[in-house]
């Protein structure tokens, strides 16, 4: 039986006998919708299942089928809430675009992409930088009080302890999150001399900025500033000669940054395998799962010292914390809460530089990523550690070609195995070369998960 509405097919025949030629519609049932077989000989013709016309005129009309008060409410309510979720929806993209004029930008990029890889290497990368500056975006000195709570004290040097580069296949396949430890040995192009890779950036600032006061005539800021930009070219490029890949965004955030916002964010969850103290990072933390942040988020992803595997651990635990970190920005909590917003913002403006090709709602689909478990954790496979260079410094080795082929492979969405052909006999490394840093995102278990 047909269950069309007999009202509104009797009203369209109606229509139909007194224009033969115009266009059928239902508009009570379907909206305007126009006749598309007008020309058609067949379209006059009624269906095989319904009486002819002249049958069809002498049916006496049914009664309207009527609708339930609930079907009614029911749809006021999903149209109310619909449009709640609209407003959400723009609220917080409105956020996240005030973030992003919020950032501090830099011109770096472009410079360290000249003579760089070829920009068709299959992935979208974006390098991440934690610094330990002890200056802000000014290159003036932070306060005695508010170093102490960052658990450090001045100092002329400048390292990046903390490199990530997020390689994000143009595929759709998974990303990947790549740690590179910060004692690995490499060739710092602009110095044409092997270095360990977090002292790039700081060792170009130096001699950038020494020949800048040399030269005269710029003032403190500007000398900072192009100091700054030297100091990031050369670890972009550093980066881009040990990975084989062409970096295609570039983010960092200061110690003083990392402080801002993870009390912005009111703190992060984690949890250790056993208790631990380090006078040197300022870290005294329990055994089992807690909350960090300001200084104590700090010393925890800056220990090294006292874990079993040195600096191998505190990748370990920057990782963890990162994840955990990121579903706690992308929680309903915050996205809803303007004072967390703002005290975001304020942290993005005193401590984030990125390049200004780069949106912050990229970054934020990249937490998202994170957060989710879609995006895995992964270190670059090294051939030693613990090695020391011609100034007896602790070093990481690699074996360049061997990550360049490695890094190549993750633009499919797939983390091979390493293979090293050279493997000390003692070393933290596991079977197939690589270091066994992958962790786990804290969404993808029951709670956070447990490092050393």
């Amino acid at each position: 039986m047909d269950d069309r509405d007999p009202v509104v097919f009797g009203k369209a025949a109606e229509r139909r006998r007194a224009d033969p030629d115009g266009p059928t519609t239902y508009a009570a049932a379907v909206g305007s919708v126009r006749n598309t077989k007008r020309d058609d000989p067949v379209a006059d013709e009624p269906p095989e299942d319904e009486p002819p016309e002249d049958e069809a005129e002498h049916d006496e009309p049914a009664e309207p089928r009527r609708v339930s008060k609930a079907l009614v409410f029911g749809r006021v309510l999903l149209g109310l809430l619909s449009a709640v979720a609209l407003a959400a929806m723009g609220i917080v993209w409105f956020r996240v675009d005030a973030l992003d004029d919020s950032k501090n930008t830099t011109d770096a990029l472009a410079e360290a992409q000249a003579g760089a890889p070829a920009d068709d290497d299959g992935a979208n990368d974006i390098l991440i930088v934690g610094n330990d500056s002890r200056t802000d975006q000014q290159g003036h000195q932070l306060s005695d009080e508010l170093l102490k709570e960052l658990r450090t004290e001045a100092t002329a040097t400048l390292n990046t302890d903390t490199l990530i580069l997020l390689r994000i296949p143009n595929n759709g396949a998974g990303g990947f999150a790549i740690s590179i430890p910060r004692d690995t040995s490499v060739m710092v192009p602009n110095l044409g001399s092997e270095e360990k890779i977090n002292g790039a950036f700081g060792i170009t600032k130096e001699k950038t900025a020494e020949r800048l006061r040399a030269e005269g005539g710029k003032d403190r800021a500007a000398i900072e500033r192009e100091s700054d930009d030297a100091g990031r070219a050369s670890l972009i490029q550093s980066v881009q000669g040990l990975t084989g890949v062409r970096i295609d965004h570039y983010t960092e955030v200061s110690l003083y940054g990392f402080y801002l916002l993870t009390e912005a964010i009111d703190g992060v969850d984690v949890c250790l395998n056993q208790s631990t103290s380090d006078p040197d990072s300022g870290a005294s933390f329990a055994k089992g799962p807690q909350t960090v942040r300001g200084g104590d988020a700090v010393s925890f992803v800056r220990q090294r010292k006292g874990l079993p595997r040195g600096d191998l651990d505190r990748i370990v635990r920057q990782q963890t914390f990162l994840s955990s970190a990121m579903s706690k920005v992308l929680s309903g909590d915050l996205l809803t809460d303007n004072a967390k917003l703002t005290a975001l913002e304020d942290a993005v403006s005193k401590s984030v530089v990125m390049d200004d090709g780069l949106h912050f709602l990229q970054l934020v689909e990249q937490a998202q990523a994170l957060a989710s478990g879609q995006m895995r954790f992964v270190t670059i496979p090294v051939t030693g550690v613990g090695a020391r260079n011609d100034r007896g410094q602790s070093i990481i080795t690699v074996d360049v070609p061997a990550v360049h082929a490695w890094v190549a492979s993750l633009a499919t969405g797939n983390a091979p195995p390493a293979q090293n052909p050279r493997q000390p006999p003692t070393s933290n490394l596991t079977g197939d070369g690589s270091l066994g840093l992958t962790t786990p995102s804290a969404a993808t278990q029951a709670a956070v998960p447990c490092v050393d």
